[in-house]
C-alpha cells in the first residue's frame, strides 16, 4: 500500500499556489476537482490512444449513448475521455490552458462530466485564468507531476478523505461529516458480516447502503471485505450524500471501480429520499454527530404526522439539535422484512439515553427494542475521531436475529480502562482495544489496531461473535432497558404537620417527586426478575413516606441504555497512609529540585 499521507501532503502543498488569490477556506474548490481530474486522467492513460483512434468510427452512430458505450468499452471502464488533451498535453500549451482544460473536461463521457459539474469547477477556471498571473497553468503543471500509478480505490479514498479533513479544518467545518477512521469502518464491516452465512454461497448478490455516504469509504470497505470472504460474491453499492464535493468524489470512485454510479444519489436524505422504493441487505453509516435538522423540520414533521409508521419517522422525533435517531429510523425503513437486513451505525452517546420517558428519543428506543431489532452496542475508545475526542458507540440492528440472540441485547465495552490509559509504554499488551498514535491527527490520538487476533478490531469482532458474557460483555434481556416513570405525591399539611382533609388529601406540589422504576430487578441470587410498580413502591417509597401515593395519570414508559452504569466497577479509595506517602515523596522531589535550581 502507498503511503497515502505522503501523497495527500504532495497534493496539499499545491494549495500554496493559491495563497493570495484564494482564502484558505476556498482551497478545496480547486484542489479537490483537480485531484479527481488527475485521477481519472491516470486511470484512462493506458487506453487513451485507442479511444482517439476509434473516435472517427463513432460518427456513424446516431445517439450519444451509443457513442459513449462504444468508447467506454475501448477505454475498459464505464467512462472515457475523447478529447485530444491529457494533462501532459495541457502543460505543453501554457498559453491556452483554460480553453484546452475546458475541451479536456468536455471530452469526458456524460456520466463523468456530470461528476465534475458538481464541483462548479468552470467558475474556478475563470477565476484562475488571469492574464496577469499564470496560476491556472502552475496548478495544472503541478498536478501533472503527481503520480497516481498503482493506487487502488481504497488508497485513493484515504487521500481524498485526508484532503477533505484538512480543508474542513481550514474552514471550521465539521471534518467528521466527511471522514471516518478506517479501523472503525473495518470493525463495523466485520460486525455487519459476522453472522451472515449466506454470503458464502456461490454467486450470491447482496446490496449495501449508506444514507450519508460521504466519499464512499464505507461502501468501498464493505465491498472489499465481502470479496475477501467470497470472491464469487457481488455487492451492489448504494448511497446518498448531501455535500456536492463528497458526492462527486464518491461517484468518480464508483466509475473507476466499475460499480453503478447512478446508485449514488445527491441531496438531503431526510427531505428527498433518492432511493425511496429500495430495500437493502446491509446498511452502515457514520451520520454527523449531533447534527440539527431544523432546515428539514417541515418535511420531517409532515411525514411523521401524516404517514406515521407508514413513513420513515413514525416512532417519534428527537430534539431538533440531534438528528441521529432520524438516520436510524430512515435506515430501518429500508430493511427487508422477509429476508432480513443488518445495520451498523456509529453514534455519540446521546442516542443511548437522551430524553425522558415518552420523549421522542425514548419512544424511538422503545420501538426498536420492543420489536427486538437491537442486537448489540459496542462502546469504542474516546479520541478515535478527527473532529472530536468524545466516546462513540456502534449500534448493530437486525430484524432477523439468530435464535440465541432473540429477546436480548449484547453490550461490549471496548473502551479500555483509565488504568490501561496510564500504563507505561512497555505494558501496552494489557490494553486489548486501542493504542496511542505516535502523532495525533486533529482530535484523533488513539487507533484500534488491526491484524492482531488478541487485540483491537479482531478481538472486538471475536467478542461479538462468541456471544458470551465476560468482563467486557453483558447480555441483557430487552426488558432490562425499560422503566416506568411515576409521579409520587405527598399530602398538604397544616403548620402542625397534620394532613389537611385526610379523607381526600390534596397534593403538595412542593413535595412532588418522580421515580424511574425498572421493569426488571435483581433478586437475592442476582437473577433478573420482573417487578411491578406496586411492589417497588411498597418496598422503596412507602417505608420513607408512608402517606405518599402515585398519580397514575402521569405514569409514563421510557427506555434508555445507561452503558456506563452496566460496566461500572467500584474502586476503593486509597488509604490515608498511601496518600501521606505520596505527598512526602512529592515534597522530597520538590526540595531536591529547588536545591538544584538554587545551586
Amino acid at each position: 500500500m502507498v503511503n497515502f499521507k505522503e501523497k495527500s501532503e504532495l497534493i496539499w502543498n499545491i494549495a500554496d499556489l493559491l495563497r493570495g488569490d484564494y482564502k484558505r477556506s476556498d482551497f478545496g474548490k480547486v484542489i479537490l476537482p483537480m485531484t479527481v481530474l488527475r485521477r481519472l486522467d491516470a486511470v484512462l492513460a493506458p487506453s487513451k490512444d485507442r479511444v482517439l483512434e476509434a473516435l472517427p468510427r463513432t460518427k456513424t452512430l446516431t445517439s450519444d449513448n451509443a457513442k459513449d458505450l462504444m468508447l467506454n468499452k475501448i477505454a475498459g471502464y464505464n467512462f472515457h475521455n475523447h478529447s485530444k488533451f491529457n494533462f501532459e498535453k495541457l502543460v505543453a500549451d501554457p498559453n491556452s490552458v483554460a480553453g484546452n482544460l475546458r475541451n479536456y473536461i468536455n471530452g469526458f463521457s456524460s456520466n463523468a462530466r456530470e461528476i465534475i459539474e458538481y464541483f462548479n469547477f468552470d467558475d474556478q477556471i475563470d477565476r484562475m485564468d488571469d492574464p496577469k498571473s499564470d496560476i491556472l497553468f502552475q496548478i495544472v503543471k503541478k498536478f501533472s507531476e503527481i503520480n497516481f500509478d498503482g493506487i487502488d480505490s481504497m488508497e485513493m479514498g484515504y487521500i481524498f478523505e485526508d484532503l477533505i479533513r484538512r480543508f474542513a479544518e481550514q474552514s471550521n467545518e465539521t471534518a467528521g461529516e466527511h471522514f471516518t477512521p478506517r479501523e472503525v469502518i473495518e470493525l463495523m464491516v466485520n460486525l455487519l458480516f459476522n453472522t451472515d452465512k449466506e454470503i458464502f454461497k456461490e454467486g450470491i448478490v447482496k446490496t449495501l447502503y449508506d444514507p450519508a455516504c460521504g466519499t464512499g469509504g464505507m461502501l468501498s470497505m464493505g465491498e472489499k471485505h465481502l470479496k475477501k470472504l467470497n470472491a464469487d460474491a457481488k455487492l451492489e453499492l448504494f448511497g446518498q450524500e448531501i455535500n456536492p464535493e463528497s458526492y462527486a468524489i464518491c461517484k468518480s470512485d464508483m466509475l473507476i471501480k466499475g460499480d453503478n454510479p447512478s446508485n449514488i444519489k445527491f441531496g438531503n436524505t431526510f427531505t428527498v429520499d433518492g432511493l425511496r422504493e429500495e430495500k437493502f441487505d446491509y446498511m452502515l453509516s457514520n451520520p454527523p454527530f449531533g447534527v440539527d435538522w431544523k432546515k428539514a423540520a417541515k418535511t420531517i414533521k409532515a411525514e411523521h404526522e401524516n404517514l406515521g409508521y407508514g413513513g420513515r419517522f413514525g416512532a417519534g422525533l428527537p430534539r431538533i439539535n440531534d438528528g441521529s435517531l432520524l438516520f436510524l429510523q430512515h435506515m430501518i425503513s429500508k430493511m427487508k422484512h422477509d429476508d432480513g437486513s443488518r445495520i451498523a451505525v456509529v453514534f455519540n452517546g446521546s442516542p443511548l439515553f437522551t430524553g425522558q420517558a415518552e420523549s421522542g428519543e425514548s419512544n424511538i428506543r422503545k420501538w426498536i427494542i420492543e420489536n427486538d431489532w437491537l442486537e448489540a452496542i459496542i462502546a469504542l475508545p474516546d479520541q478515535l475521531f478527527y473532529n472530536t475526542g468524545i466516546s462513540t458507540y456502534i449500534w448493530i440492528v437486525n430484524n432477523k436475529k439468530e435464535d440465541e440472540r432473540k429477546g436480548h441485547v449484547q453490550l461490549i465495552n471496548a473502551t479500555g480502562s483509565k488504568d490501561e490509559e496510564l500504563m507505561e509504554e512497555g505494558a501496552r499488551e494489557f490494553n486489548r482495544f486501542w493504542e496511542k498514535m505516535g502523532r495525533s491527527l486533529g482530535n484523533k490520538r488513539k487507533i484500534i489496531p488491526e491484524g492482531d487476533d488478541a487485540r483491537g478490531v479482531n478481538y472486538i469482532s471475536k467478542l461479538y461473535g462468541e456471544y458470551r458474557e465476560s468482563e467486557f460483555v453483558k447480555i441483557l434481556p430487552n426488558d432490562y432497558f425499560g422503566y416506568w416513570r411515576i409521579t409520587v405525591e405527598q399530602p398538604e399539611r397544616d403548620k402542625d404537620g397534620a394532613i389537611r382533609n385526610p379523607s381526600k388529601p390534596k397534593a403538595d406540589k412542593s413535595l412532588r417527586d418522580t421515580e424511574n422504576i425498572p421493569f426488571l430487578r435483581e433478586d437475592s441470587e442476582g437473577n433478573l426478575v420482573p417487578q411491578t410498580i406496586e411492589e417497588y413502591f411498597e418496598r422503596e417509597v412507602v417505608p420513607h413516606v408512608p402517606d405518599a401515593w402515585i398519580d397514575e395519570k402521569k405514569t409514563k414508559i421510557g427506555y434508555e441504555i445507561n452503558f456506563t452504569k452496566y460496566f461500572y466497577a467500584f474502586k476503593p479509595l486509597r488509604s490515608l497512609d498511601v496518600i501521606r506517602t505520596d505527598i512526602l515523596a512529592l515534597e522530597e522531589s520538590s526540595l531536591a529540585l529547588e536545591k538544584k535550581v538554587l545551586l
